[in-house]
């Protein structure tokens, strides 16, 4: 039974809510990541994704150099405990509807994100999604 820890991406990378969209992008591509904690002062605010950056702004017309990130953002952080299973992870994801949710410890303390792709990996490594997620990782 793999727990969440096995399976989560330890590389978080933080950007406060006031960082503009091209910023972002531009740190996700030199990462080769898909998202970012954003954080409000020394508080979490929530995750941007690379298709929030498209759906929320691109496709909204909103000007890149000037949107700052928390503009786009929902504000609704998801955790789960390390210690959890993947199929709980899985689970919470299916319930709310998302794709990633952040990995804590149990102060509470981040120390991962885990993604609908990490856990394709683990549970079906012969899934479509799993070989899409190989091939990109973080995304």
């Amino acid at each position: 039974m793999h727990r969440v820890n096995d399976v989560m991406t330890r590389q978080v990378v933080y950007l406060p809510a006031e960082t503009p969209l091209d910023e972002a992008a531009r740190v996700m591509k030199e990462s080769d990541i898909g998202d970012v904690v954003v954080t409000d002062g020394a508080t979490l605010a929530g995750v941007l994704t690379d298709r929030d950056i498209v759906v929320r702004a691109v496709a909204e017309g909103a000007d890149p150099g000037t949107t700052t990130i928390g503009s786009i953002i929902t504000r609704e952080v998801v955790m789960i405990e390390q210690h959890c299973t993947a199929s709980e992870a899985a689970a919470l994801m299916r319930e709310r509807n998302i794709r990633r949710v952040l990995v804590c410890d149990s102060e509470r303390k981040l120390v991962g994100i885990i993604s609908l792709g990490d856990l394709a990996m683990q549970l079906d490594p012969r899934s479509a999604l799993s070989d899409i997620s190989e091939a990109a990782p973080n995304s």
